[in-house]
This record gives C-alpha cells, sequence and structure tokens, in this order.
C-alpha cells in the first residue's frame, strides 16, 4: 500500500498519536487504550441467556482515515491486514518479516460456503464488505456470492425457530457492539476463504433462543452449498442445561467455531464438544521495521476446564491436563487488540469509518475461513466438527506451537509445548492438517 504524504495526513496521524476522535461512548484518550463495546460486557446473569460479543477495539473508537494512511514512518502502527496474516500463517507467500505495509498476497481459496451468525441487523455489511475487500485487494464480492439472511424468532426447544426463512427484519445494529461485531466477522471470513460462499445470518436478538435459531438456519445453509463452517464469535458463562443445546451443532458436513472468550475461563458454546474452541494470541512486532518477531499468548484469552462437558474422544491425548472434562481453547490466532485487524464498519458513524479490533471475535471467523480454504484445496469437507477436531489434534504438524505467555484466573496457565489452556494446540501454518 501507498503512502500519502500531505498536511491533511500529518493531521490525521497527529489526530490518533494524540487519541483519535470522541467515540461511539463519548469517551476520548490514548489510542493504547482498549474500549469495551456494550455487547461485550458480560454479565454473569445471562448465563444461559444471552450471549455477549468478544470483541476489543483499540483506542477510543473508530480511526479517522484508511489504514494505508498509518504505515511507516510514523512507526509502531503495523496492525494486521489480510495480507500480513497470511504471510504469517504461510498461507501465501511475502516479504521477510510479513510488515503489513510491505504484503500483498492475500489467500484466494474457498469453496462450499461459509455463514456467519449474528445479532441484529447491519444493512450496511454488503457495502462495508465490498469496500474493505477493495481496500485489501481481497476478492471481490457480488450479490450471489455474498448473503444475508434474516432468522426467525427462536422456538421454545434448543435450535428451533418460529416460523419460516426469512424472518422479519432483525432491530438495528446500531451502537451495540454488534455492529463492528458483524463487519469483523463476515470481513475475516472472506478475506481467509474468498472464494467460498459467505452467508451473514442476522439473529433477531441476542437471547440464545433466537441465535441458536440462526444457527440452525446457518447449518441448513451451509449443508445445501455442499459443506463448510459455521462461525459464532459469540457465547456467554457455562450453564447446567447447555449440553441439551450440543446437537444443535451436528449438522452433517458442517463444521462449528466459536469464540473461546475473553477473559478467564470457558464459555459456550465454544465449550461443546461438537464446535472447534478458537482462542487468542498475540503477534509481536519490531517497533522500528514492523517485522514479525513471534508470537506469544494473549493473557485476556478464555479457557479452561467446562463444568459440565464431559472429556470428548478427541482430547483423549490430553486427559493428563484436562481430566474427565472438556477443555478449551482447541486452537487459536492472533486476537489482541493491540496487535488487533483492521475492519471497516460505518453503520454508526458513515464512510470511511475503521476501527483496530481485537478479541477472539477475530480468530473464530479467521480460523473458519482457514480451515474452508484448506478443505476446498483437499476435498472433501469434515463430516462434521468432531471429524475436524479429531483431525487437528491427530497431527500437529501444520500448526506454530505456542510456548511463550501465560493467561486464565491470576494468569497462572502457562503456555507450553503442545496442547495447553491458553492457545490449545496452537496458531495455523499452512493448510496441512486442516
Amino acid at each position: 500500500m501507498k503512502m500519502k504524504h500531505s498536511t491533511a495526513l500529518l493531521l490525521m496521524i497527529a489526530t490518533l498519536l494524540a487519541g483519535l476522535a470522541t467515540t461511539a461512548w463519548g469517551q476520548s484518550a490514548d489510542p493504547i487504550t482498549i474500549t469495551l463495546p456494550p455487547s461485550s460486557v458480560l454479565n454473569p446473569a445471562n448465563a444461559g441467556l444471552r450471549a455477549s460479543t468478544n470483541l476489543e477495539i483499540l483506542g477510543t473508537g473508530p480511526v479517522v482515515g484508511k489504514p494505508e494512511y498509518y504505515g511507516p514512518p510514523f512507526g509502531g502502527l503495523f496492525y494486521e491486514t489480510p495480507s500480513s496474516l497470511a504471510c504469517v500463517y504461510q498461507f501465501e507467500a511475502g516479504p521477510a518479516g510479513c510488515n503489513p505495509y510491505a504484503t500483498s498476497f492475500n489467500p484466494s481459496g474457498g469453496a462450499g460456503a461459509i455463514a456467519v451468525v449474528d445479532a441484529y441487523n447491519d444493512f450496511n455489511a454488503y457495502t462495508d464488505l465490498s469496500n474493505y475487500s477493495a481496500q485489501f485487494g481481497v476478492g471481490a464480492i457480488n450479490p450471489t456470492s455474498f448473503i444475508v439472511v434474516y432468522a426467525p424468532y427462536g422456538g421454545g426447544t434448543p435450535g428451533s425457530c418460529l416460523g419460516s426463512v426469512p424472518g422479519p427484519v432483525p432491530p438495528p445494529a446500531e451502537l451495540t457492539g454488534w455492529d463492528v461485531e458483524e463487519s469483523l466477522d463476515i470481513e475475516m471470513a472472506h478475506a481467509m476463504a474468498p472464494a467460498a460462499t459467505l452467508y451473514l445470518v442476522e439473529a433477531q436478538s441476542d437471547y440464545f433462543s433466537d441465535l441458536f435459531c440462526a444457527v440452525t438456519v446457518a447449518s441448513n445453509l451451509v449443508q445445501a452449498a455442499g459443506g463448510g463452517e459455521v462461525s459464532m464469535s459469540w457465547g456467554g458463562g457455562e450453564f447446567s442445561g447447555e449440553t441439551a443445546y450440543d446437537p444443535v451443532f451436528t449438522t452433517p458436513s458442517v463444521v462449528y467455531f466459536a469464540s473461546a472468550g475473553d477473559g478467564p475461563g470457558v464459555i459456550y458454546p465454544s465449550a461443546s464438544p461438537n464446535v472447534v474452541a478458537v482462542g487468542g494470541t498475540t503477534i509481536s512486532r519490531n517497533l522500528a521495521t514492523g517485522k514479525y518477531i513471534s508470537e506469544n499468548t494473549w493473557q485476556q484469552g478464555g479457557g479452561g476446564i467446562s463444568a459440565v462437558e464431559a472429556r470428548p474422544s478427541y482430547q483423549s491425548g490430553i486427559s493428563s491436563k484436562v481430566g474427565a472434562w472438556r477443555g478449551t481453547p482447541d486452537v487459536s490466532a492472533d486476537a489482541n487488540p493491540i496487535t488487533g485487524v483492521w475492519v471497516l464498519d460505518t453503520l454508526t458513524y458513515g464512510p470511511g469509518t475503521w476501527y483496530i479490533v481485537g478479541g477472539t471475535s477475530v480468530s473464530s471467523p479467521l480460523w473458519a475461513g482457514v480451515v474452508n480454504a484448506a478443505e476446498a484445496a483437499t476435498p472433501p469437507f469434515a463430516a462434521s466438527s468432531k471429524a475436524e477436531l479429531t483431525k487437528l489434534y491427530a497431527d500437529t504438524t501444520g500448526f506454530g506451537d505456542i510456548t511463550v505467555g501465560n493467561c486464565g484466573p491470576y494468569m497462572g496457565y502457562f503456555a507450553g509445548t503442545g496442547w495447553d489452556f491458553c492457545t490449545g494446540i496452537g496458531s495455523p501454518r499452512k493448510y496441512t492438517g486442516k
């Protein structure tokens, strides 16, 4: 990406470094401030009832200007792009160090479908995804390759719906945090697998009843497309009745991904044995050159031992670590907002509204796209999440094993060789074994 040198540019850089502009939540602060949108504030009383997003925004809100404005020589603003992630994770070639402002090769694979499930309506989703793709040179979209579907209201049993598809238009997502979530999810999934058909399935609310109806709708769409993935970047605290929801994630030829959370402990639905739980990492870069140094834990990443779900067969090899219970996460990828990704979301503040976003809401759609592209290259699609997880745990050669850092309650979990509570098996390297 070319830099643009002008008085206006210098003013924008000064604005960013001084604290950016007033944000959606009426704050102004240093850009290292981390802002939680309302949707990401986890309320323990909502366990089993309502879901929270797992995203965090670097700074206090939207950035003025496009990502290309903030590269060198201004220093230190090396936030991730589709091509820089493809370079770090070795999906595509790139320069030594994978500097985000020097990489240019994006993933190009994908087949079947990926469905992203979120709450509420983002009526700018198509336009934002199209402009995001143009900004970074990602595969173009059209009305047949990106489709928004309104799910009906949820029924009285897990995953059931009231009425047919499409349902009514959901309430607007402005100022809820779900607006940024939806843009993040579709942009990241599309960036990793641009040749896959992408569905955005919008639930009527953030209540589990509505969200799991939307998951059922998403599952049927993906299965009808020949197979693929469903990504859920949301979740909530575990609850005693969660095993009744586990069958929702068993549609044949569909692999389910969910964020492992942005704080110590285990959340649902990532705790389900029928879901790939995706945790978070930190990408460390040289302050002066932007070159990749290493990948380590994200200390806020979720993970731990489920209090409800029994250990699945694919985790038998780590029984010494998890005992008789399900351990999360299974895999991980960049989620630290300080090493976050660029996201375009114009629903609240209009054209040109970019954010730098982290949280395990980044890593779940990223992994959904990675597995889609991997399986498109070596078909067929996995028969189920359990089949995919069995494959991942059996062959870890296609992973970067994160061995540095800690996480969890009182920072008491430590990364180490093999699976751990901070990053699971690790982050992706190439498409091997996926």
